[in-house]
């Protein structure tokens, strides 16, 4: 941590207190993710996909994931939900 200017001293708290949140929320998307690739019907798959969709989309809104990556995300785990039989 910054040691003696004020200003860096606050912006590395601001860094630290974005970094902790922003790992807490990256979490919760990766939990998600494998619980969708866990699914093992497709009726179960479809339910947990707009959860994830969602969650997808605010994780790109935030600016966590880029938004052509979030995208394509989604558009991949649709193809495989409706693959499922």
């Amino acid at each position: 941590m910054a040691k003696r200017i004020a200003s860096a001293q606050k912006q590395a708290r601001k860094s630290k207190k974005r970094r902790e949140f922003a790992r807490g929320r990256r979490q919760v998307l990766k939990s998600a993710l494998k619980n969708l690739a866990a699914a093992k019907t497709k009726d179960e798959a479809l339910k947990l996909l707009p959860g994830v969709q969602s969650l997808i989309d605010k994780s790109a809104k935030r600016r966590m994931v880029h938004h052509k990556t979030a995208s394509r995300l989604k558009a991949r785990l649709a193809r495989e939900a409706a693959d499922l039989k």
